[in-house]
């Protein structure tokens, strides 16, 4: 028995067998398997990929057309079919990548845009609601190994007050040597050196890059406790040689456990009493991200448009100097911190130290990096002009509050996008 396998090639394939040995439709399956990589495609001038196979002496084999498709599970599948890109994938995984700090220069383009829609929004206390936000969200979060991983790292969090009260401080004796128009630009992020770090930016901005936020959150708490007794010494000291400064206490104080703490532990007390709301969160957790990042971008939203007015007074060139100059000196603490703690990781241990848990030391490099402009308006207010224009004063401090969280978010991305490739930390 002979049968026959052609290709549109023009090449013919003979087998014979003895009559008799096995079926037909046996020896096609066969021919078929095994000699269909042999095949030539064929690419017609009207550029399709042209794949014909014939097979005599069987009615019911499978007929494969010219465009490749077979009536069933053909191996060659669909060789000449074109492969479609969609644009919009690579878009949208840039956009997840990248969400924080999109989500924050689109809040500083809003208030540039239309001042308006965010003094309204800061008129109903939406700042407010989204700081109590985060906190819940933090504390929805907060799993007990978190809080005894806290108490672990003590020697950390110790550093870390010490950075932000009276390291990072003296960084306002360099500021002052600057000689920039307004001289009121030079004071003010003098002042704002001297301030205690972020409410809220920073232990979202840690939570966020994975780190102890907890840890962060100790150290936000207890910098701006201590620092409403360290803060006027600092400016007395470092900025105006025996000023006196008042700080409103009683009113910053409350401000710090409503907005802070109350959150936080109403956040802690749903976890652990309401049924399988713990669960729900540790599988949402990249969700409760977005949501943090959202009432994060909200801040500078606010904060620009009501420096809006400040903003006209100002020419363009002035003000690109003073974002120049915020940037620098965030940059400048955190290459302080970052050194700071990858020393201190080596002179005590190495790999075993506390101070080298991944976790630990970017908890550390955001909080003690960063510096709060709440606190510093309220100094402002209270020195009544003895630093020269009260509205001049804040405006590079509003700057460079927006920098640090920019530059910062993207720093958590970076450390994000290495965990994901399971980069170890360096």
């Amino acid at each position: 028995m002979a049968e026959t396998l052609s290709c549109s090639a023009g090449a013919v394939c003979k087998r014979s067998f003895p009559a008799g040995s096995f079926r037909t439709s046996e020896y096609l399956a066969v021919s078929v398997s095994t000699r269909i990589q042999r095949c030539k495609i064929h690419k017609r001038v009207s550029g399709r990929h042209n794949l014909v196979f014939s097979i005599r002496g069987a009615s019911n084999s499978p007929q494969i057309n010219d465009d490749g498709d077979g009536d069933g599970n053909s191996s060659c599948g669909k060789l000449g079919s074109e492969k479609r890109v969609n644009w919009t994938t690579p878009l949208l995984n840039f956009a997840s990548s990248n969400f924080l700090p999109l989500a924050l220069v689109t809040g500083v383009a809003l208030g540039l845009a239309n001042p308006s829609l965010g003094c309204i929004a800061d008129k109903y206390y939406l700042s407010k609601f989204s700081t109590f936000g985060i906190f819940f969200i933090s504390g929805l979060t907060l799993r007990d190994g978190d809080i005894g991983a806290t108490a672990e790292a003590w020697p950390v969090g110790l550093f870390g007050l010490a950075s932000i009260l009276f390291l990072t401080p003296c960084v306002s004796r360099l500021i002052l040597l600057l000689r920039l128009q307004p001289p009121e630009f030079v004071t003010g992020l003098a002042i704002f050196s001297c301030m205690p770090t972020t409410l809220s930016s920073g232990i979202a901005l840690t939570q966020l890059a994975g780190g102890n936020s907890a840890l962060a959150l100790a150290m936000t708490l207890i910098s701006n406790l201590l620092g409403i007794l360290i803060v006027p010494f600092s400016i007395s000291k470092f900025i105006a040689d025996g000023v006196g400064v008042s700080i409103p206490i009683n009113p910053l104080l409350k401000s710090l456990v409503l907005s802070l703490l109350v959150p936080l532990v109403i956040g802690k007390v749903c976890r652990e009493t309401l049924r399988d709301v713990a669960g729900a969160v540790d599988q949402n957790r990249k969700l409760l991200s977005v949501i943090s990042a959202i009432f994060l971008s909200l801040v500078p939203w606010i904060q620009v448009s009501r420096s809006s007015s400040i903003l006209v007074m100002v020419k363009p060139a002035i003000f690109l100097v003073a974002i120049g100059m915020g940037a620098i000196m965030h940059l400048t603490l955190l290459a302080f911190n970052i050194v700071a703690i990858k020393s201190l990781s080596a002179i005590s241990g190495g790999s075993k130290s506390i101070f080298s848990k991944e976790q630990n030391a970017r908890a550390l490099v955001l909080v003690a990096s960063q510096k709060t402009l709440p606190v510093m308006v309220a100094v402002v207010e209270q020195l009544g002009g003895a630093f020269g224009e009260s509205g001049l004063l804040v405006l590079p401090c509003v700057a460079a509050h927006l920098n640090q969280i920019i530059i910062d978010s993207f720093l958590v991305n970076l450390w994000r996008q290495k965990d994901s490739k399971g980069i170890p930390p360096s």
